[in-house]
């Protein structure tokens, strides 16, 4: 009888110019990194709106990640800096909800950076497995 391993749902919001670039170089590097993790490219960190993240976390997510530029290398000049301001204000009201902080999660990751990229997916993956299911906004119907 074989029992399922638990392995957690992770949504990774990735900007164009970096953060996918650099999932992109692990990837041709073929540096291991959880399948488990659901890549959205978008075309700047900062926008990502706070919405998406709550409603990830409705859908089944357990645990989101923000990969954007470094700050000062953002390809829009500044949008990092708004993506840093909005995401500490999105954690201090999930902190509210009950929802644990470790579950979300802002890094820079630049285009050159694979092994970065693929070290943080793997470092984040086995801290929310470590946390369990995720289900304090988990809307059933979304269920399998």
């Amino acid at each position: 009888m074989q029992v399922n391993e638990y392995k957690p749902l992770i949504v990774a919001f990735c900007c164009n110019w970096c953060s996918y670039a650099g999932a992109d170089l692990a990837g041709n590097n073929r540096l291991n990194y959880p399948a488990d993790v659901k890549i959205i490219r978008v075309p700047c960190s900062c926008r990502v709106n706070p919405m998406f993240i709550l409603r990830a976390f409705q859908r089944g997510a357990d645990g989101v990640i923000i990969c954007g530029c470094h700050p000062g290398d953002c390809h829009y000049t500044s949008g990092n800096y708004y993506t840093r301001r909005r995401m500490a204000l999105l954690f201090s009201m999930l902190d509210y909800l009950g929802i644990e902080k470790e579950r979300t999660r802002v890094e820079w990751v630049s285009a050159a950076e694979g092994a970065k990229f693929a070290q943080t997916m793997n470092d984040f993956a086995s801290k929310v497995a470590s946390l369990g299911e995720n289900k304090r906004l988990e809307d059933l119907r979304c269920k399998k």
